[in-house]
């Protein structure tokens, strides 16, 4: 006789998280039902595809009954959901993202990606050299990767999952940062430097987060850790009974003529990303790798493809003059290190980066200030902002000399209007200079790939 099919329903389906862990589910075999108020691309065809996009959007309390094992609660739905008000009356069980995905690993040893900043990265690094080796494993990665259809994986039989570890709240009822939900046996942390500022209002708060992720490493797990990084560095170091630490640094690498090697003894071995920030991701996921069997022979074979994920220093377009980077960068530590990274890398060619403030944190005045010399790699350092954006996020608004003064830039340039910033890009002569594109929007609407090609065929 066949089990009985799990059926789960997601409130808040359309998220970039919650639509691949839907997606996940139905290949393991769930049946899968969902709501949301707003559904965007690529969430939309991609449900659509498989079958499970809602018939109408908005919130249906009758889709609410007695016969789903489970609901799974996002963070863009409200306290006052009406699904979610059903699913309490009904008393069924009410999963947050990570809650449900320890759920279904809580058979497996669990390996956890955490850091304000390189998580992403890294894990698609264990990913990429995983996988390379056909090692069974499944996985929860907060970017598009090369290679997998999906930001989520979860099966059966794998006896291993990685996990990219946010430290946002779970669900609107939960407030426990999601990467303490996943319990780990083996512990990363990449860096600390503020971030989600609506919801930890001071960097003291922000920093406990950590340190309570660090508290959570079971007897006999492994907590690995940047010791370039002092707050890091301060709360890895802390005795923990039967907790194994772990310390890496930048692994030795050497630039020549815009192509960066790693140096392993007397061998170079070339690699298609850059930067100092991602050395230390590199050698994070390395020292992650070796506790599940991989040796630095293997390491270095396989890395030698990854290519980076989505939106990390991405190439846009690339010409012997020119090449038009996107980047996720947006927090202050971010933006510091992907455009030193660049300069680094093209020492010849003039760094033009433009930063879209977009996040509630960037956009916050009292937050502003940790951008403070932030920008000294760039040739050309420019920042764009939609004004309209303040009364969306019910923020105080800023002025552009708030961020020239923030900045502490006198060479700074700002735009307000997206016309007049694309208008600038255009009219640049590209010829020697580099671009750097950092948001973790698109500008007010641009079509960065389209924009790329024109500058490029200048």
């Amino acid at each position: 006789m066949n089990p009985k099919r799990q059926k789960v329903h997601f409130i808040a389906i359309g998220g970039s998280a919650m639509h691949n862990l839907a997606l996940a589910l139905l290949q393991k075999g769930l049946i899968v039902t969902g709501s949301d108020d707003e559904i965007f691309e690529p969430s939309r065809t991609r449900l659509e595809k498989a079958g499970i996009l809602p018939e109408k959007i908005g919130w249906f309390p009758e889709k609410i009954s007695t016969e789903l094992d489970a609901v799974i609660l996002g963070m863009h739905a409200k306290k006052d959901n009406p699904e979610l008000i059903k699913a309490q009356e009904l008393g069924l069980k009410i999963y947050s993202f990570p809650e449900y995905v320890y759920q279904q690993s809580i058979d497996k040893q669990r390996i956890v990606i955490a850091g304000s900043h390189g998580k992403t990265t890294i894990t698609s690094m264990i990913l990429h050299v995983l996988k390379h080796f056909n090692r069974k494993f499944d996985y929860l990665v907060g970017a598009q990767i090369e290679g997998f259809d999906l930001m989520v994986k979860l099966t059966e039989d794998a006896p291993i999952i990685i996990i990219e570890g946010d430290e946002y709240l779970s669900s609107p009822i939960d407030k426990t940062p999601k990467f303490l939900h996943y319990h780990h046996h083996i512990g990363l942390m990449s860096g600390i430097a503020w971030d989600h500022i609506n919801v930890y209002p001071t960097f003291d708060e922000y920093v406990k987060q950590f340190d309570l992720f660090a508290d959570s490493s079971p007897k006999g797990g492994t907590l690995i850790f940047c010791e370039n990084d002092d707050l890091v560095s301060v709360i890895c170091r802390k005795e923990r009974e039967d907790v194994q630490g772990i310390a890496y640094t930048a692994h030795k690498h050497d630039i020549i003529n815009g192509q960066t090697y790693l140096i392993d003894h007397n061998k170079k071995i070339p690699v298609q990303i850059f930067g100092k920030h991602n050395m230390r991701n590199l050698s994070g996921a390395k020292t992650v790798l070796s506790k599940l069997g991989i040796t630095d022979e293997m390491f270095y074979e396989a890395i030698q493809s990854f290519k980076g994920a989505a939106d990390r220093l991405e190439v846009l377009e690339k010409t012997n003059d020119t090449t038009v980077f996107k980047d996720f960068a947006h927090a202050p530590s971010k933006l510091k290190a992907s455009t030193a990274a660049v300069k680094k890398q093209f020492p010849e060619n003039e760094l033009v980066a433009i930063l879209e403030l977009h996040t509630f944190s960037s956009l916050n005045k009292e937050f502003l200030v940790q951008y403070k010399d932030t920008f000294k790699s760039a040739d050309l350092p420019v920042v764009y902002f939609n004004p309209q954006t303040f009364e969306h996020k019910k923020l105080d608004p800023i002025s552009p000399e708030d961020v020239i003064k923030a900045f502490n830039s006198e060479k700074l340039k700002v735009f307000t209007e997206n016309q007049s910033l694309k208008e600038f890009i255009l009219k640049t002569n590209w010829k020697g200079k580099n671009l750097l594109l950092m948001s973790s929007g698109n500008f007010g609407g641009f079509d960065l790939k389209k924009l790329a090609k024109e500058i490029v065929q200048q």
